[in-house]
């Protein structure tokens, strides 16, 4: 795992226990768990805006393009 072995793992874990506290880890992890939350959150929201632009950009597209079919009266008269 990452080229650390469980017991590696363990010690780095005390440590941090250690030298934080577990009223701290808990409030560590739940702010974490938050921020998590709210980043997913924001990547779906921008999901959404970037279809809705995608979707006017496509149908002003395919106006101009309906409008480029129709022939020019200006042209038929020369």
């Amino acid at each position: 795992m990452f080229g650390i072995s469980p017991g590696q793992l363990l010690i780095i874990l005390v440590i941090v226990l250690l030298i934080f506290g577990g009223k701290r880890l808990r409030g560590l992890g739940g702010d974490v768990g938050t921020a998590i939350k709210g980043f997913k959150k924001a990547m779906s929201e921008d999901t959404k805006e970037d279809v809705k632009e995608d979707n006017k950009t496509l149908e002003k597209t395919q106006s101009d393009e309906s409008s480029d079919e129709k022939p020019d009266s200006k042209l038929d008269s020369k």
